[in-house]
């Protein structure tokens, strides 16, 4: 190759960021033996030898959800990395995830010359479509883990490549559920519920007490039946706690912390929020009914100005291009909706197989070794800049 000790700039954001990372860094290693790398990093990046220029801690906060008062401090990390970019001229920069900050510092990187890639492509197929633009101006290349894309954004005349998600060469396309009760300490026979009400504070307030409600219906019509809740961390066990003492009834629940991933190969059924969680559980194939709930006031606004440009919110729908799973948002989100959906999931196995049959489908789509397309893109890009 050209390039004999080419350096590589990784920002990345998140520890879902941190993985591909440092899953990137090996694969670039197969074309580039002696190659470094320097970047916003990780655990796992700096375990594969990546200079820490900042660490990924340090954009854990940067999103909607931000505080004003980290902004100044974000602002000052983005110009301090572009120093560093623009004086060291990397062989690529390369963006991971974190649009809000990675945009901006690609715009700037790119105006040096200097190439630059942007991996997980930013969701403007579902909503703030005008991003394409900024998006236009900051990449030479995007690289999608969702097959649909790569047509979305290539109507805007950005270069795009489809690489998979890295998530489903990890899980295996045949799940052991039985394995999984066992691990969690949990019966091996009879039928159990999995709730997975979110793992931000206000997701659970929001849904926490839907879902509770939504158990109740459903222990009323199948006694006996049991439920199991993977808990996020020790500030959403609290409030989930305290939802479930509100409750008007008794539930046979279990409480997890952490393992969500288990969870949801052990049961049978899940009930959760719309997110990534929901990636996770079509590729551990569970069948599942899906529910979301905006502030009244953010719903307003988004709908309003007309910032929601899909169909369907779950993960699996978009990737099915149907209604696949039940969703139910805003003010359908009711227990005697989703209620009926999860017991007929439980009951009928025409349902079941229904879900878990396109599941498989899309899992095999999905794993195509996405560290080694990634891999590939980014040399041939570089190799073309030679």
């Amino acid at each position: 190759m050209a390039n004999d000790n080419p350096l590589f700039v990784i920002v990345a954001g998140e520890q879902s960021g941190d993985v591909l990372g440092a899953g990137l860094m090996k694969a670039l290693r197969v074309h580039y033996p002696d190659a470094r790398f320097e970047g916003v990093t990780g655990p796992l990046m700096r375990a594969e030898g990546c200079e820490s220029l900042a660490d990924i801690e340090e954009l854990a906060l940067f999103g909607i959800s931000e505080v004003v008062g980290e902004i100044p401090r974000l602002l000052r990390l983005r110009r301090r990395l572009f120093a560093h970019v623009r004086d060291a001229r990397p062989t690529a920069f390369i963006g991971i995830d974190a649009p809000a900050f990675n945009t901006a510092l690609e715009i700037r990187v790119r105006r040096c010359g200097i190439p630059t890639v942007h991996y997980v492509c930013p969701t403007a197929w579902a909503w703030r479509q005008g991003r394409t633009k900024s998006i236009r101006r900051a990449v030479d290349l995007l690289l999608g883990i969702f097959p649909f894309e790569e047509a979305f954004f290539r109507r805007f005349d950005i270069p795009v490549t489809f690489v998979g998600h890295p998530l489903a060469n990890e899980l295996p396309l045949h799940p052991d559920g039985a394995s999984a009760r066992a691990a969690l300490g949990l019966p091996s026979d009879g039928a159990l519920v999995g709730l997975l009400p979110g793992s931000r504070g206000s997701e659970v307030r929001r849904l926490g007490p839907l879902f509770i409600e939504t158990a109740l219906w459903l222990a009323r019509r199948q006694p006996g039946l049991r439920f199991v809740a993977p808990m996020a961390n020790e500030r959403v066990r609290a409030l989930f706690e305290a939802q479930l003492a509100e409750a008007d009834g008794d539930l046979d629940i279990t409480l997890v912390d952490g393992r969500s991933r288990e969870v949801m190969r052990a049961v049978d059924v899940l009930m959760l929020a719309s997110g990534t969680a929901t990636l996770e559980a079509l590729l551990a194939k569970t069948p599942m009914v899906v529910a979301y709930m905006l502030s009244q006031s953010n719903y307003a606004i988004a709908r309003g100005l007309d910032l929601i440009k899909i169909e369907h919110v779950s993960m699996p729908n978009l990737l099915a291009g149907r209604e696949l799973v039940p969703e139910f948002l805003q003010t359908e989100a009711r227990a005697e909706m989703i209620g009926p959906w999860v017991y007929r999931l439980l009951k009928s196995e025409s349902a079941r197989a229904c879900q878990i049959e396109a599941f498989d489908e899309i899992h095999r789509q999905l794993a195509l070794d996405a560290d080694t397309r990634a891999a590939q893109a980014v040399a041939d890009l570089v190799e073309s800049r030679q």
